[in-house]
């Protein structure tokens, strides 16, 4: 199996805390650690979540359990203006600059400004209007698949899959679905479209990490599978570039003790920079799956090998018995296979203990 340069997404999310610097020094991190991408997250948080809406357990955990999902939000959000300052700021450090989008003002938004593929949380795979309009881009997807069944991925995969081949918006699912029987809108996500393994829990467990939830999504659809991670260290998205991952996405904060509600569930710099080391080091070390002697091995080879020689005496013209011969490091003569064969042939030579056998 071969494995082409993973693309390594440094999701900075919401952990710039509503603060400038923060967001800049968060550029920073992520291109000295050797990220591919820096991500951040484009939304209205009036848009996002009504008044009613309740935080997740481990935002409750993690952030002012006086205030709501909605006026935290508020405070996270990513101001219009710094994100062509940042994308500008991201391009001077070499590294690409990417949001995700929670609403359609924030898509348009986004899409004016030249993203080069957009990511589609997981939350949003369910919200097929928000999911349409982001296929309609024609830009690349990734498809993030926390909380969802196969058939909602699915479900989502279709949903693309239309907007990438209809002339309008549907008129309802079953048109959709019409749509996903055709073979060649089937295919137009080949190339198009990678899809994130995740689950959406901050921390993971490692016990709810089912990394072999990757094959089923390869095997079921055909397509580029990926992983968001949103577990502790770096163990598992390592493995999951070693089971097939093409992108992985990973948290990163400047500082975990910081409020927020991603923080916790972050790496800081230093890890940030080992996982991607390692990640390097894994697609070097994966090859291209044929079983042959590597370019070093040849030396150690040689040297480690086994010829025939002489177990004791041997006068010429006696046939060799088992009791004659055995093997020994040599690093020249008849490889040890040979010894059956020459069982029962004639000594052409003599031979003193240990000498090396030739029969030509």
């Amino acid at each position: 199996m071969s494995i082409e340069h993973v693309y390594i997404i440094a999701e900075a999310g919401v952990n710039h805390n509503g603060q400038r610097d923060m967001a800049f020094a968060l550029v920073d991190a992520a291109a000295d650690a050797g990220a591919d991408a820096i991500k951040f997250q484009t939304f209205d948080a009036n848009k996002l979540a009504s008044q009613s809406a309740p935080k997740a357990a481990y935002q409750k955990k993690t952030t002012d359990t006086s205030e709501n999902q909605l006026e935290m939000l508020r405070k996270l959000e990513l101001p219009r203006e710094w994100h062509f300052e940042l994308q500008a700021y991201a391009k001077e450090r070499n590294i690409i600059f990417l949001s995700t989008a929670f609403d359609a003002d924030s898509l348009r938004f986004l899409d004016d400004m030249d993203m080069p593929l957009f990511k589609v949380p997981s939350g949003e795979l369910t919200n097929g209007p928000l999911l349409w309009k982001f296929a309609r881009t024609k830009k690349p997807l990734v498809l993030s698949t926390g909380m969802a069944t196969l058939s909602e991925v699915e479900q989502g995969l279709a949903i693309v899959a239309h907007a990438l081949n209809a002339e309008g918006v549907p008129s309802s699912m079953d048109e959709i679905w019409r749509g996903w029987s055709n073979t060649n809108w089937r295919n137009s996500l080949q190339g198009h479209v990678t899809v994130l393994h995740c689950t959406s829990q901050y921390p993971t467990p490692f016990s709810e990490v089912n990394l072999r939830g990757m094959d089923t999504l390869s095997s079921a659809f055909g397509l580029s599978v990926g992983y968001s991670d949103h577990t502790e260290g770096i163990v598992i998205p390592i493995a999951a570039v070693a089971r097939g991952a093409k992108i992985i996405e990973k948290h990163f904060t400047l500082d975990r003790e910081l409020p927020g509600p991603d923080h916790k569930a972050s790496l800081e710099f230093d890890e940030l920079k080992r996982m991607v080391l390692a990640i390097r080091a894994l697609e070097q070390a994966m090859g291209d799956g044929s079983k042959a002697p590597q370019a070093s091995e040849w030396d150690t080879r040689k040297s480690a090998r086994q010829q025939v020689v002489a177990a004791r005496a041997i006068k010429k013209d006696t046939l060799f018995t088992f009791e004659d011969l055995t093997t020994s490091r040599c690093g020249d003569g008849l490889p040890a296979m040979s010894l059956w064969d020459l069982i029962g042939k004639k000594a052409r030579n003599s031979f003193s203990t240990g000498d090396l056998i030739r029969y030509e």
